[in-house]
């Protein structure tokens, strides 16, 4: 019979600081996700991140460099991930075109519109214009796979004979317009007497009802 394996007090120690270690990313992008939300790119600090979430400053730059590479590093976390899961679920979805697409509206409101997340889109918004790297990072890591994702949902229809033809680079916008309506509307005045989920499914009906493929007309019988 083997001896019992105890833990000394000090291997107790060593793992709940392993544990801590391990965490400190992620926490740290928690707290700064709360900063940028609250208070911009521009007026956050990283000392400010770091106390959030318990550690040092230079804690945060073992993991993190800058605050350009926090930032990148936050929309890496809680955006660019979205679009590879998104993708992989169309591979297999066996809906029409227009079930895509109410889907698609649907998991981007409940999975960012709706969340902390969304904040980052009002700062990109507003502050892009100053920070020219974050904007471009923000364009290659969430506009372009998003608009690539709603580009695939669109030709999809186009080639199922479900859409019609169309303009599908200005169709595009006729699905994130309402979205980026949603989230400025959420994030500047709460949305008084709005049920999300509801404008939502109203937009996509407005939307399905331009784009869907007319039938022939019926020739006149001769009687």
């Amino acid at each position: 019979m083997s001896p019992a394996v105890t833990h000394t007090p000090s291997d107790e120690s060593r793992h709940k600081r392993e544990r801590r270690k391990e965490a400190r990313p992620g926490e740290l992008l928690v707290a700064a996700l709360d900063l940028f939300v609250e208070k911009g790119f521009a007026a956050t600090r990283v000392e400010e991140v770091a106390q959030r979430a318990g550690v040092s400053k230079g804690t945060l730059f073992l993991y993190f460099p800058s605050k350009v590479e926090l930032f990148k590093a936050v929309v890496q976390h809680h955006l660019s991930g979205l679009f590879r899961e998104w993708n992989a679920e169309f591979d297999t979805f066996t809906g029409s075109t227009a079930d895509m697409v109410r889907y698609c509206m649907n998991q981007w409101w409940e999975r960012v519109g709706a969340t902390q997340v969304s904040g980052i889109t009002k700062l990109v918004m507003t502050e892009a214009h100053q920070f020219p790297e974050v904007a471009h990072f923000y364009r290659e890591e969430v506009i372009e796979p998003g608009n690539a994702l709603i580009r695939r949902i669109l030709q999809r229809g186009v080639d199922r004979g479900e859409f019609r033809e169309l303009d599908i680079g200005y169709a595009i916008y006729s699905i994130i317009a309402p979205m980026i309506f949603i989230i400025m509307w959420k994030t500047t005045s709460g949305m008084p007497n709005v049920d999300p989920s509801a404008f939502v499914a109203s937009q996509a009906d407005i939307i399905l009802r331009g784009l869907q493929a007319c039938p022939p007309p019926t020739p006149p019988s001769h009687t």
